[in-house]
């Protein structure tokens, strides 16, 4: 079962729905304003610095829903990419609170060495009231391993239709740096890369550099049900 995208779509995504639908759908440029889509999306409030194998670091996700009816089945997708090219799935450690209830984020390296991160362990989505904000509380560690490093952090958003689904926000950035673990000396290395996300090459072969297009690309291969790739599409 996979979410079907409609037009316009970013290329990124298009590239991935050509391998699985019946007829591909129409590109669109990648490059929109936020502003357009009806969750205003808006991280803040984390640390400049985090220290490899130190505690965690909380900041916040706010969602607005600027439409006049109640949004369901809201789903952040987080992209971490560093400078470095380096930073591994399994060395940040990302939680995000459902009132008081922490999640786990699980995250995957597409083959360009970015690490993508659904909010989604079988949590049901996030409920936004027509013209209301929810502030959503994430907190972010670093393994001792961890080289030391600059990080941009981003969120694309993605509300659940049963089997199809719109993307419907984007943050802007979050940048900070890591630190060793006092006593520790680490070379930061330059990434291997990995292809283990479905389509990534795909998706790498779309000539999406730039972060924004890292974020629109993420939406399409992270949201994961029963194993099956969901395929998101733009909704304002």
């Amino acid at each position: 079962m996979f979410m079907r995208l409609s037009t316009p779509a970013p290329v990124g995504l298009a590239a991935a729905a050509a391998l699985l639908l019946p007829a591909p759908p129409a590109h669109a440029d990648p490059g929109s304003d936020r502003n357009d889509f009806p969750i205003t999306t808006r991280v803040h409030g984390g640390p400049d610095t985090y220290v490899a194998g130190g505690g965690f670091g909380t900041w916040y996700l706010d969602l607005t829903n600027t439409t006049a009816r109640t949004r369901t089945d809201i789903h952040p997708v987080v992209v971490l990419v560093d400078d470095h090219r380096a930073l591994e799935p399994a060395q940040p450690h990302l939680e995000f609170y459902d009132g008081e209830r922490a999640h786990p984020v699980r995250f995957e390296k597409t083959d360009a060495d970015e690490l993508v991160g659904a909010f989604d362990d079988g949590f049901p989505g996030f409920t936004v009231a027509a013209g209301k904000t929810l502030t959503v509380r994430v907190r972010l560690a670093l393994t001792a391993d961890t080289a030391p490093n600059a990080v941009t952090v981003n969120a694309a958003v993605v509300q659940r239709h049963d089997d199809d689904g719109d993307w419907v926000g984007q943050s802007n950035d979050y940048r900070f740096g890591i630190e060793s673990e006092p006593g520790r000396v680490q070379d930061p290395g330059t990434g291997t890369g990995d292809a283990s996300l479905p389509f990534a090459d795909e998706l790498a072969r779309t000539g999406l550099g730039s972060f924004t297009g890292i974020a629109l690309a993420a939406t399409a291969v992270l949201l994961v049900t029963g194993g099956a790739i969901l395929l998101t599409r733009r909704r304002r």
